[in-house]
């Protein structure tokens, strides 16, 4: 089961004498991913670290550090965490005192593992999308029970007899919702896979 943020959230530590701050936050894209990492980081800073993830696509960069040592601990913290859709740049102010590549890792992925755990989570649902014309006096009735069926409506375009709708409901949900069309249209309302 995977999650994604609701909110950006962020956590400071300080070791041995360096400064940390982690900044997350969902992501709906690549785009936003990459602007969500240029408006936070700091160019005051020693280094930006940071990894994305959405889906199978996933980013990742050191900033400076040795290979290996920042952004590739910042994506398996955001992966042992079971999150998915999310940013994490990871700030660091060098304090003066070398914390060795083991000790890299273990600060950029622990702040970001507890920024992740700090950070209010929801479930990422598997959703199908289907489609479904629907007339004008079933039109808000409809849009007052997707709600309870978790279902999402992405888009919708009307013509003389009522809309061309774009639904998003979860795999679990879609034969309730098959149903609720047909009760609220008897039965003229034909839910179509995309």
């Amino acid at each position: 089961m995977a999650f994604t943020l609701s909110a950006p959230c962020e956590y400071r530590e300080d070791i041995r004498k360096s400064r940390f701050l982690a900044l997350a936050a969902p992501i709906a894209s690549a785009a936003e991913a990459l602007a969500f990492i240029a408006a936070h980081s700091d160019a005051g800073a020693s280094h930006n670290c940071w990894a994305w993830k959405l889906g199978n696509q996933y980013r990742f960069s050191d900033d400076g550090e040795p290979g290996g040592t920042a952004g590739r601990p910042i994506l398996a913290a955001i992966e042992g965490q079971d999150c998915d859709q999310v940013a994490v740049l990871v700030i660091r102010w060098y304090g003066g005192i070398q914390l060795g590549t083991g000790g890299l890792a273990r600060a950029y992925g622990g702040s970001a593992a507890k920024c992740l755990q700090a950070g209010e989570r929801r479930e990422l649902v598997a959703r199908s999308r289907c489609t479904c014309h629907c007339g004008f006096a079933e039109l808000p009735l409809l849009k007052a029970r997707l709600p309870e069926l978790d279902a999402r409506l992405d888009s919708e375009t009307f013509d003389g007899h009522g809309a061309n709708l774009q639904l998003a409901v979860p795999e679990a949900r879609f034969a309730e919702l098959q149903r609720l069309l047909a009760d609220i249209s008897r039965g003229r309302i034909v839910l179509r896979r995309l």
